[in-house]
């Protein structure tokens, strides 16, 4: 089967062939404008890869200790039937887990050391139905929470910052005071440390504490707890079944699903996102660009085939197909190793990373400062092809005015001079 003409004379002057100074040059510039689109598009797949798995990774250490969903009476009141709150809920059949708890802010004291800190009162037993704390070894940690004993569980940034370990009395402050003849005094309750926590998200493991939600009862004075946590089936259905519960549950409840509590956090991401993929597109349409400059010189130079090419008969659109030929072999060329090189390393990115702060003796993602501490990271299909499909266009498109000019050109004027 004999290849149409377009496509050979493409391919060959896309390899550019040595015989002169001017056409290893052409050469050069064509495999620096293949350069480009492949280092164009292997950072956009690099870096939305991170982005995706940076956000995958800190939702997923978020709803180790959030959960899906949270039903709660407004002004933090006690719940008026939470077993019958449950019962509702858990008709819909996305609902797989519920739990009731208590959820107020207090300070807590160690020697001179105070932090703030989100109180939370769980019940042990079904702790694990909404949350993933409820497994391993921080299950045996939240066993230890026996009512009446006071005991406390604590993140382990918030244990390491006041120095505490088990067996460690600290002192919870609650917020609202006590009336005294010498006026208003804070309520004070000495608690024993009885184990920590990691979710592997800081600003949890720093500000969160974990007591029985017996003990928060009576600590806080409530007659009961003051929300329902619900796990789902599906996370990403959350939103919509909060939607349901409003419409079917009784009372005057509020409802509120995991997006909402992070809202801005997942709305910044999404913006970086989309920002910076517009901004490496606009590298990648650089690089593309490049060939309109590579293509017009080869134009110039082979000026005299082209008119031997029209003098044989062959016909405007055939020559202006070579040289599109040739500009889609190089984005074709390029955009394929670009894909390769980006996914190589996106794949094992977890592997490069450590390599390198090892190499340079730093620390790429401080825990504090990014919650997390290894680089994520997650290739999607939804971005890799549309990476792939944009780099083509552009690559297509860039080849359009060059291969114009190139079958404007005049035979005799071009072969005046040969």
């Amino acid at each position: 089967m004999q290849l149409p003409y377009e496509l050979v004379l493409g391919w060959r002057y896309t390899r550019a062939g040595r015989a002169t100074r001017r056409n290893g040059f052409i050469s050069f510039i064509s495999g620096v404008s293949m350069l480009g689109i492949a280092l164009g598009v292997a950072a956009l797949i690099i870096v939305l890869s991170v982005m995706n798995g940076f956000q995958k990774e800190v939702r997923d250490r978020m709803l180790s200790v959030v959960s899906h969903i949270e039903i709660f009476a407004p002004g933090g009141q006690p719940l008026p039937d939470p077993q019958k709150t449950i019962a509702e809920a858990r008709r819909n059949p996305e609902v797989v887990g519920a739990a009731t708890f208590i959820a107020t802010q207090a300070l807590l004291a160690r020697g001179e050391d105070m932090r703030g800190t989100l109180v939370r009162g769980i019940d042990p037993a079904h702790e694990g139905e909404v949350t993933d704390l409820g497994a391993a070894t921080q299950k045996e940690a939240l066993d230890r929470l026996v009512p009446g004993q006071f005991g406390i569980v604590l993140g382990v940034e918030l244990a390491r910052a006041l120095g505490v370990r088990n067996g460690d009395p600290v002192t919870l402050v609650a917020p609202s005071g006590q009336v005294t003849p010498a006026g208003v005094v804070p309520r004070l309750k000495q608690m024993t440390v009885v184990g920590t926590f990691d979710s592997g998200h800081y600003e949890y493991d720093s500000s969160l504490v974990m007591i029985h939600q017996d003990d928060a009862a009576r600590i806080f004075r409530l007659e009961g707890p003051t929300g329902i946590r619900l796990k789902l089936k599906d996370l990403h259905q959350a939103r919509q079944v909060a939607q349901q519960l409003a419409g079917s549950l009784s009372g005057d409840l509020l409802i509120r699903d995991w997006t909402q509590q992070n809202k801005t956090w997942f709305a910044a991401v999404e913006l970086e996102k989309r920002m910076m993929f517009i901004i490496l597109t606009l590298i990648v349409a650089v690089a593309a660009f490049n060939l309109v400059s590579t293509l017009v010189m080869t134009v110039t130079d082979k000026r005299a085939d082209i008119a031997i090419l029209r003098t044989l008969g062959a016909s405007p659109k055939s020559i202006m197909g070579v040289f599109v030929v040739q500009g889609a072999m190089v984005g074709v060329i390029g955009t394929l190793a670009g894909l390769l090189l980006g996914l190589a390393i996106a794949f094992n990115i977890d592997v490069i990373v450590p390599a390198l702060e090892r190499l340079f003796q730093a620390s790429f993602l401080p825990k504090d400062v990014y919650l997390i501490s290894r680089m994520p990271s997650e290739p999607q299909q939804s971005d890799i092809v549309p990476i792939a499909v944009i780099s083509l266009i552009l690559a297509f498109v860039a080849t359009l005015y060059p291969s114009w000019r190139a079958s404007r050109v005049n035979p005799a004027e071009a072969l005046r001079y040969e």
